[in-house]
Parts: structure tokens; sequence; C-alpha cells
């Protein structure tokens, strides 16, 4: 079996960018509540976190997305793929990679078809969000090393 990656500063880099911090609570374009680095769990309107927090809880959820693409991906990936798509899992849950084409594609070995997935994943709530489509466009150069 193939040693596990682990989430990059680089991979790291990106989840922070395209997430943002915000130390007060907030509804995503989702309307899910939300707080730090884009964390969800246990988050409720009007809830506060220091820094320290909110990187805290981007080292625990970017640590459960890498588990997942480890567990879930039966392929040898290289850094960047691993990168883009931890950052992908992070973003869009476990539940909507695990049951994806791009997932499927990957442990098919076709890679060059999976990486037009990540464009695919845009929308939210029946519209393009610009936020999600600029997100899409960083995952997928890093997974094809541009």
């Amino acid at each position: 079996m193939e040693t596990p990656l682990t989430y990059s500063g680089t991979g790291m880099a990106l989840t922070e960018n395209a997430e943002g911090v915000r130390l007060t609570s907030y509804q995503d374009s989702g309307g899910i509540w939300t707080l730090g680095f884009g964390h969800t769990a246990g988050i409720t309107e009007g809830m506060n976190c220091t820094m320290e927090q909110a990187y805290e809880w981007l080292q625990e959820d970017t640590q459960s997305s890498a588990d997942a693409v480890n567990r879930l991906v039966n392929i040898q990936l290289d850094q960047n793929e691993f990168d883009a798509l931890v950052d992908f899992v992070y973003n869009l849950g476990v539940g909507s990679f695990s049951s994806s084409t791009m997932l499927k594609l990957i442990n098919q070995g076709n890679l060059h078809d999976a990486a037009l997935e990540f464009q695919k994943w845009d929308h939210c709530g029946g519209k393009v969000v610009q936020g999600l489509l600029n997100r899409r466009i960083a995952e997928q150069k890093e997974f094809n090393h541009n």
C-alpha cells in the first residue's frame, strides 16, 4: 500500500485564499452557517472565534479532507493532484466527491478527463457562483500542475 499523502503548504494556501477568514459566523452562498476558514460543524448565528481557533479548525478540517482523498482514490497521485482534490473535498464535502464522475475517472487513471470535471462544480442553488468558478479554476490548474 502506498504511503498516504499529506496536505502541503501550497494546498493550505489554496484553501486559505479561496475561503478567506471571518471571525463572526455568516451564512455562505448555500445558507450554511460558517465561521473561520469555512468551518461549518456546530456553527450557528452569532458565534465568534479567534484566529487561533480558525486555524485549528482549518487544520482539523483539511486533515479530514486529506484522509478522505487518501481513502477514496485508488491510484497514486502526485502532490499537486492531491492538494487540488483536498481543497475540492474541503469545499464540497466527502459525499459529493465520493459519488462524483471525477473520482470514477481518477480511479480509472483518466486524469485528463477528471481535470475537466472541476468546473462543473461551480453552481449553488442552480446558479453559477463566480467565487466557486474561480476556486474550481484554481484547483484545476493545481491538479494540472500549471
